[in-house]
């Protein structure tokens, strides 16, 4: 059926859970996956005449950002190994999260984008995230949305 997920991830526990499940279910059709982390684009202080001292570079930034990149990407690999799933990551910086997820997804073939219904910026379980419903709304790749319902580490919170 599908062969190669898309996973993005923000980092929130919501999104590891979600990432985790994604891999699950990427075993159980014996799927690659592709984890995604979209770090948002450095943002100059323009507000300023002059640059903080403790303010980083645009290297600086980055340099930290891939590296906040791997570290939240790692879950899926983590996950994937154990799983005996291929796996590969991504981190790309872009400001507009949605927009990366579907052209990435796109780019790298993936038949499948398995997120979770909110990240670090949802409201709660009331409604979709934002980036969740704007995925689903430009995408035309499947989208399975993995939602939670009340804690991120209680399996039994699934549905």
């Amino acid at each position: 059926m599908y062969k190669k997920i898309l996973i993005p991830t923000d980092g929130s526990e919501i999104s590891k859970a979600a990432a985790r499940a994604g891999v699950e279910f990427a075993q159980q059709l014996g799927a690659e996956v592709v984890g995604l982390f979209v770090a948002p684009e450095y943002q100059y202080p323009v507000f300023i005449e002059i640059i903080p001292p403790n303010f980083p570079s645009e290297d600086e930034y980055l340099i930290s950002m891939r590296k906040l990149g791997e570290l939240h990407l790692q879950v899926i690999a983590d996950a994937a190994q154990a799983a005996g799933v291929p796996s590969s990551g991504i981190t790309i910086f872009s400001d507009v999260a949605a927009r990366e997820i579907v052209h990435t997804a796109e780019q790298q073939g993936c038949d499948l984008i398995f997120i979770g219904s909110h990240g670090r910026s949802g409201w709660g379980q009331a409604l979709l995230g934002s980036t969740t419903t704007k995925v689903l709304s430009t995408c035309q790749i499947p989208v399975l949305v993995y939602r939670i319902t009340k804690h991120a580490g209680n399996a039994q919170d699934k549905q």
